[in-house]
């Protein structure tokens, strides 16, 4: 039978001593963690590997034998290390050897003589491991994996799982300070110690009451948002309809889970905290930024002295629109009547919504100051300010759009219920459907009229509802780039790409094996190298929850809606996105 012995390549120059690591019998793998140098004691051996299993609950043991004959001139050496076997008994017992002067290695893994029955001798397959890499990786499940790239050799996940788990949890193992001195020395990845950074400690130190004070206080600002207060008619209704206020909840409930106390139980929540906090960080960076360049050079007050023209300019285009319908547009005949009446009504509107932009203009440049002071926040609170900006700079024709979609939402409900009138048909609301039903002649004649009344009406309302309508789509299109740029900052995983792009085995979606020796009487010799998790199913597994809303309805039903003259704002619902 054929075992699998996986060998950290940060050992294979170490000196001779004893393989310490764990066997799994279901794969049939002895993964080996470490090298226990000369001189050391047996008993002081097993105390360490008792200590190390009862941390890590890990089944570490001493697995076989390791011989460094580059090292070791000496032949007796060989045969002292073969007698180990009786004081650190395991079945298999691995024989490892780095032969001298050459790069052939042996491996051998025999069995215990039981009574009469001869020694039993297995066939290792040595594969090596890069030590440091595999600890600081993470193997994905398999929900996530990619399809298997052509070429490449995968095992199963639960045989990849449990080479990963080892490693991962027998961390206590490698933690050695450089400066003291310790009964048994080891070889493995960080057998150098690791050397205590005096700033390090002190940030240690210094994180929990930190996180501690930044969590009550954002502990009092989550209380202040849900008061009872914010729940009455008109601040509730404010307070849904703005996207600043969203943006703020967002980036609380945000900042309460990165200065949480709680330690991360699983790699995807540290992940999570971790992209938060990237996410956190750029936004505010790139606030002040913006922050800089608005106070630079006087920008606010010139931005303030060029909205009202820029406003008058749009009034006086509206206005401009109105005038060109209420003649004959691209020659059409319209209804004269309505046409004026409709025309006179918006252009009232304007003119209210011009005298409004100058009673404001004051203090406009004050607005701007204190708006563009909301970006130390954040890039996303800006630009959700923008937004609610733009949505009250243009209510004028939010309320256009809104009166002549009534209007001729009206007129289509009108004119499909006066045809089922000529058909013989109704509506039944009760039970949902269209029944017969028998008219009489004034029945007819009052439906005929109102029909042909609605169908001469129609074209100069369907008019008036389609500019609308256009200019409408047009500022949905604007707030909807600004709110995708808000959703793309808040939900990126910004920590995950960056890791993958310098230090791409940290995301591991699986392994794949090169070559390095296939000679006859000699054990193949492998070596496992880490496949990366693509950039694309980064993105899919770490992305963050957005708090934007989602598309309530696909295209066909908004252009069903756009038809029949239902209103589109609001056209996105809200909806709490799951991980």
């Amino acid at each position: 039978m054929v075992l699998k012995a996986f060998f950290p390549t940060c050992c294979a120059s170490a000196d001779s001593g004893l393989l310490v690591g764990r066997w799994v019998p279901e794969q049939r793998s002895a993964v080996i963690l470490a090298v226990v140098h000369f001189p050391f004691i047996p008993i002081q051996v097993k105390e360490l590997l008792a200590q190390v299993q009862k941390t890590s609950q890990v089944q570490v043991a001493v697995l076989g034998t390791w011989c460094h004959r580059q090292q070791e001139p000496e032949e007796s050496l060989g045969h002292f290390l073969e007698g180990l076997g009786a004081i650190f008994s395991h079945d298999p017992w691995l024989q490892l050897c780095r032969e001298r002067g050459t790069r052939f290695w042996s491996c051998k893994a025999t069995y215990r003589q039981v009574s009469d029955t001869p020694a039993t001798e297995d066939q290792v397959m040595l594969i090596f491991y890069d030590q440091r890499k595999l600890l600081l990786s993470w193997l994905h499940p398999p929900a996530v994996l990619p399809g298997c790239q052509g070429g490449e050799t995968t095992p199963s996940t639960g045989g990849l799982a449990d080479i990963f788990d080892t490693v991962a949890r027998s961390e206590v193992l490698f933690r050695n300070d450089q400066f003291v001195e310790v009964p048994v020395r080891l070889s493995h990845w960080q057998s150098e110690g690791v050397e205590a950074s005096i700033l390090v400690e002190l940030a240690k130190r210094a994180s929990g009451p930190v996180c501690w004070l930044l969590t009550s206080l954002l502990s009092l600002l989550s209380a202040a948002s849900a008061c009872r207060l914010w729940k009455l008619w008109p601040l509730s209704f404010i307070r849904s309809k703005l996207s600043t206020c969203e943006q703020l909840q967002h980036r609380l409930k945000h900042l309460s889970l990165i200065f949480s106390t709680e330690k991360a139980q699983s790699p995807m929540q540290l992940m999570r905290k971790a992209n938060m906090l990237v996410s956190v960080l750029l936004d505010v960076v790139l606030g002040l930024l913006l922050l800089s360049w608005l106070h630079s050079n006087n920008r606010i007050g010139q931005l303030a002295n060029a909205l009202v023209p820029v406003a008058d300019h749009v009034a006086e285009e509206l206005q401009h629109l109105l005038q060109w319908l209420m003649g004959a547009p691209a020659g059409l005949k319209m209804n004269r009547a309505l046409d004026q009446v409709l025309g006179r009504f918006f252009l009232y509107h304007i003119h209210l919504w011009i005298s409004y932009i100058h009673l404001m203009s004051p203090f406009i440049e004050h607005i701007l100051w204190h708006v563009g002071l909301s970006a130390c926040l954040g890039l996303t609170v800006a630009l959700s300010i923008l937004s609610d900006i733009i949505a009250l700079l243009t209510f004028h024709i939010y309320c256009f759009y809104v009166y002549g979609a009534r209007l001729y939402c009206l007129k289509i409900y009108g004119l499909s219920s006066l045809w089922r009138l000529f058909r013989g048909k109704k509506w039944n609301v009760l039970r949902q459907r269209v029944d017969s039903c028998s008219y009489d002649l004034d029945q007819l004649f009052i439906g005929t009229l109102l029909f042909t009344i609605l169908v001469f009406l129609l074209p100069t309302t369907a008019l008036y509802y389609l500019v609308f309508t256009l200019l409408r789509l047009l500022v949905i299109t604007v707030q909807g780039l600004i709110r995708l740029l808000v959703d793309l900052i808040n939900s990126l995983p910004l920590y995950s790409l960056g890791l993958r792009l310098c230090r791409p085995y940290r995301l591991a979606a699986g392994v794949k094996f090169r070559v390095l020796e296939q000679e006859a009487g000699r054990p193949l010799r492998l070596l496992m190298q880490i496949n990366p998790l693509p950039y694309g199913h980064v993105v899919r597994t770490y992305r963050l929850p957005s708090c934007g809303c989602h598309p309530k309805h696909s295209w066909g039903s908004l252009c069903r809606k756009l038809f029949f003259g239902e209103l589109i704002y609001p056209w996105r619902q809200r909806e709490d996105k799951q991980d």
